[in-house]
């Protein structure tokens, strides 16, 4: 079951709840299937990694830890505030996002 979701890999996004609430940030990835995303610097977790060649060192390492995206809400383009998401047909038929505060299309 595909679910359509108010935000896309590359959105920037607020989060309204949680430990980093009040944050905001760039959208790395997104998983439709757990509704979840993980967001560049916010909801960071240190995770234990073992010697490699990559990291010879090994030890601890932050990391970001996918958040629900019901706590996260696309920035609008033009006030830089957070703002709902509706779709409405553009001039070519075609689906596109628009901030609900402002009207301004969201790439």
């Amino acid at each position: 079951m595909s679910v359509k979701l108010h935000i896309k890999k590359g959105d920037m996004v607020y989060v309204n709840a949680g430990d980093s609430r009040g944050q905001q940030g760039k959208v790395l990835s997104v998983d439709p299937a757990k509704q979840r995303a993980v967001v560049e610097g916010v909801n960071m977790c240190k995770k234990a990694t073992k010697p490699s060649s990559q990291n010879p060192q090994g030890g601890l390492q932050e990391k970001e830890a996918p958040i629900h995206i019901s706590n996260l809400q696309p920035i609008d383009p033009k006030s830089g505030k957070p703002t709902r998401i509706g779709r409405k047909a553009d001039s070519k038929g075609k689906l596109v996002r628009y901030a609900k505060k402002s009207g301004e299309e969201i790439r």
